[in-house]
């Protein structure tokens, strides 16, 4: 009995600390129009948070390129592409990276915070936090 609680006990720790994690694929959501954009997959690597854009959803653009990205990123796919990268964990979110809109080619600076278990808050912004949007992105099951 006793083996059963340390067991139970351990297993509850372990999915609170390691339950607590962007990692995974996530559905974005235009916060103008309220419609299905794509799927970002969330991974870590060297101890910072990158997304890379999975799947396309929105009709005819599944093969879009970005066409106002600058350098290196210059009309290449869109799918595929690492928009989220260098994020760090600070606390309950990830801050210090970097997120690219596809659309306009511009960067911003980016914080993650999770709400809830299937709930993603992304945070892009120019200086300082308060001067920019926040889009939540939705769990992937």
């Amino acid at each position: 009995m006793k083996n059963y609680f340390l067991f139970s006990f351990f297993m509850l720790i372990g999915s609170l600390v390691f339950g607590q994690s962007p990692v995974g694929t996530w559905k974005t959501i235009d916060d103008e129009t309220g419609k299905e954009k794509s799927y970002v997959e969330i991974y870590e690597k060297d101890g910072k948070l990158y997304g890379k854009v999975a799947k396309i959803l929105t009709k005819g653009k599944e093969d879009a390129k970005c066409d106002k990205c600058s350098g290196a990123l210059k009309n290449k796919p869109i799918q595929g592409m690492v928009i989220l990268y260098d994020l760090k964990k600070s606390g309950n979110e990830w801050t210090g990276g970097k997120i690219l809109d596809p659309n306009s080619g511009k960067e911003y600076k980016a914080t993650v915070k999770l709400n809830g278990k299937d709930k993603l808050d992304v945070r892009g912004y120019v200086g300082i936090s308060l001067v920019g949007r926040t889009q939540t992105w939705v769990k992937v099951k």
